[in-house]
């Protein structure tokens, strides 16, 4: 339940001397933190060009070549990233992606504390804060969404933390997420493997219990019989 945001405001004095930078935000989405991360990817780690493809195979082997390339460059795992944004900014990790932001790649936190939502940037080379921000309810419903993510977690014993370090398992983590439903009952973590391949598993909230995560395949399969009468 990503919670995207444009950055309103930067304290220069932070940036300059190197310290965390943090600043108040609404909704939207930007590319700047991209320019403060230290893993910068290269042009052609990131295949986004307008060749044909031969029956999406071109595009497969593109993003396998894109993912591979972000989950190495990432020294940081997903747990580490939730515990320096904890550090930063207190209350209850809710999701973690690892972000490609015009090139720079950034740990995107998001954290809950009481009906107040944060997100914090951490660097995947370093893991140093890069920013922290209070987002603003522009659309009135940030009080019901942390409504169903505090019920949601209610009596859960495993933390997004967990889950990740649950995950790192099957392969490298790059997403940590509480689905966006007030009935959720599991983590849905995100992995790449060592050939790109991702794959989706659920780590229980209370268990820990690590199961495959076949919804999207599902979803994909329901995709293609509609498209079939087409």
């Amino acid at each position: 339940m990503k919670r995207n945001i444009v950055i309103a405001t930067v304290a220069a004095a932070a940036l300059i001397g190197g310290g965390t930078a943090t600043a108040f935000a609404v909704g939207g989405d930007d590319d700047s933190a991209a320019s403060r991360s230290s893993v910068q990817l290269k042009d052609h780690d990131r295949k986004d060009d307008d060749r044909g493809d031969d029956d999406g195979k071109d595009d497969d082997r593109d993003d396998a070549a894109e993912n591979t390339a972000e989950a190495k460059a990432a020294k940081v795992t997903a747990a580490d990233a939730i515990k320096a944004a904890l550090a930063d900014t207190k209350g209850t990790a809710v999701s973690a992606e690892l972000d490609d932001e015009d090139g720079g790649l950034v740990w995107d936190v998001d954290i809950l504390n009481g009906k107040t939502w944060h997100s914090v940037e951490v660097d995947p080379g370093t893991g140093k804060v890069l920013g922290s921000w209070t987002e603003k309810d522009d659309d009135g419903d940030d009080a019901a969404d942390a409504a169903r993510v505090n019920s949601a977690l209610k009596g859960a014993t495993i933390s997004a933390a967990d889950a990740a370090k649950a995950g790192a398992d099957k392969g490298t983590v790059t997403s940590v997420d509480l689905d966006d439903d007030g009935t959720a009952t599991a983590w849905n973590v995100e992995t790449t493997g060592a050939k790109g391949a991702e794959s989706e598993y659920n780590v229980d909230l209370k268990t820990g219990k690590v199961t495959a995560d076949h919804s999207d395949d599902q979803d994909d399969n329901d995709n293609d019989n509609d498209g079939s009468d087409d």
